[in-house]
């Protein structure tokens, strides 16, 4: 699938001459990872992170278009079945060579119980080892962008797995941990040397790697820096040399200090909110004996409560683009003439609630994380400033994203936020992983609120195997247009990339916000 370059890209920077001398790059980010574990957490910041350690068939490079990794060639050998050519030669961290084993285990690993990557395996109906190079992948149906949703689905050691009983993905949701989140076994450009989970966790440059590695980075060490201020203050002082995001009100005395810039883009996260739609009673709200999140007309008054132009302009400092769509341009399938928000209108708001029976309002809990997106914990409170104008008062439950994510993902809420970067830049990754009827196999996997419309799923099923682009795009207005009618969740906005670095380093700005080390240089 094409996508348009021009804003996915990002801000490219030119690589830096390699030296011999062994480079330092200390990046602070708002959040950590919140494990090692590559199948234990849907997260960019997460896949950003344990990418540079894990690999999977295929990847993307610096312009995010899709290139051979741990799998030389595929091609389909029928409608249904893809063949992966792995690369020889291959190994480990630990020395142990990379097989078809690894990519078989892998597979049922990321699909089996507790991991978050279920929604990239939903669709599979089997893999077979052809020989120890080869295997196959057999779709339920035609599935002609698998090698895009396979980009994340990072390979792991069979042998090391086992010896390290980690067989099985760590569950956030559950709090089970094993060796593999706070140790790494890959095969990527870099290796975890130490995990300090929310202290400090270091890299070192894999100098056994198969491949090529463009900057002349040798050690990253990562901190989470929660506090915007001592995040800025470590940069301008030299503490550190990136950090991630750059606080709004700060992008311009950063870009004065003489001693670092602020690299700015658009983004392709789409942060919304999310309500429960299945309960009969919701878990955390004044309303008794039924579920307000059911009436379409309480959607729609919530909606048009918030103010998101509002948000735009002083929570957001205008760095970010208001949407009516669950993705935005960049994302293969956007249309900008359905990219129409309803108004924002307090008065419509109110009588639909007086409509729906909730002429006073009522109260509901809504959780936010406080670390992971920009100015997260500030957007939810303004809209819990626009709701309790139309009478709806928000007990706001803002946190770390260390407790924020396990919460949420089991569905432990009323109301929530949340981000989405499709990881395949296709449409269908959020239809598959946001809008789908909730099943046990990965369908709907973080569509928290169990919104569902069977109309929805046959459509999406339609569009994951249509080749014929024109007939593929017309399916995925129509199911937009289906979710926008339904209020499925409440778009807000596209936010964007703002990260500090360095004037002697030089790096490579993605528009999904991963941050390869690979493509890091010192000068």
């Amino acid at each position: 699938m094409k996508f348009s370059l021009t804003l996915v890209a990002g801000l490219v920077l030119a690589m830096g001459v390699a030296t011999a001398q062994a480079q330092t790059v200390r990046i602070g980010n708002q959040g950590d990872a919140l494990s090692m574990d590559p199948h234990s957490l849907n997260e960019s910041l997460q896949l950003s992170v344990t990418g540079n350690v894990y690999e999977g068939l295929v990847g993307r490079d610096a312009n995010l278009q899709l290139v051979p990794l741990l799998a030389m060639a595929w091609k389909q050998t029928s409608p249904t079945i893809w063949r992966f050519e792995l690369r020889k030669g291959v190994k480990f961290h630990d020395g142990k060579p990379f097989t078809a084993d690894d990519v078989l285990f892998s597979f049922a690993r990321a699909a089996g119980d507790g991991s978050d990557m279920r929604s990239y395996t939903n669709d599979i109906q089997a893999v077979r080892k052809v020989g120890d190079h080869v295997v196959e992948v057999e779709t339920k149906a035609p599935f002609p962008i698998l090698p895009d949703v396979l980009s994340l689905l990072y390979i792991m050691s069979k042998t090391w797995s086992e010896d390290n009983q980690a067989t099985r993905p760590v569950d956030r949701r559950k709090g089970i941990e094993n060796a593999a989140s706070f140790r790494a076994n890959g095969t990527g450009p870099f290796r975890l040397r130490e995990r300090q989970p929310n202290v400090k966790t270091s890299f070192v440059r894999n100098g056994s790697y198969w491949g090529r590695i463009e900057g002349n980075v040798v050690n990253v060490e990562y901190t989470p820096i929660g506090s915007d201020a001592t995040r800025v203050a470590a940069l301008l002082s030299g503490q550190v040399d990136v950090i991630e995001p750059v606080p709004l009100q700060d992008v311009a005395r950063i870009n004065a200090s003489g001693k670092s810039r602020v690299m700015q883009g658009p983004e392709l996260r789409t942060i919304f909110l999310g309500m429960d739609q299945k309960r009969d009673e919701l878990l955390y709200s004044s309303v008794k004996g039924k579920n307000p999140f059911k009436d379409r007309r309480v959607r729609q008054a919530f909606y048009q409560a918030i103010d998101i132009q509002g948000i735009q302009r002083t929570v957001m400092r205008g760095a970010s683009r208001p949407t009516a769509l669950m993705v935005g341009p960049g994302i293969n399938g956007y249309d900008a003439a359905l990219d129409k928000r309803l108004p924002y209108d307090p008065d419509a708001a109110r009588k639909l609630l007086a409509d729906a029976g909730y002429k006073d309002g009522f109260e509901v809990t809504m959780n936010c994380p406080n670390d992971r997106y920009v100015n997260d914990a500030a957007i939810c409170q303004a809209v819990a400033a626009n709701l309790a104008r139309v009478g709806v008062k928000i007990h706001l439950q803002a946190e770390t994203k260390g407790t924020y994510f396990p919460k949420i993902l089991r569905r432990d809420t009323s109301f929530y936020m949340l981000g989405w970067t499709p990881g395949t830049y296709d449409a269908h990754n959020p239809l598959n992983a946001l809008m789908r009827c909730v099943d046990d196999k990965g369908s709907g996997q973080f569509n928290l609120g169990a919104y569902c419309n069977p109309k929805v799923d046959e459509l999406t099923l339609k569009i994951q195997s249509e080749t014929d682009k024109a007939r593929r795009d017309a399916m995925i207005q129509e199911v937009f247009k289906l979710h926008a009618n339904d209020i499925g969740h409440l778009p807000l906005h596209q936010q964007a990339l703002a990260w500090g670095v360095a004037s002697n380093v030089q790096l490579v700005q993605l528009a999904d916000n991963f941050m390869p080390f690979r493509f890091m240089s010192v000068k």
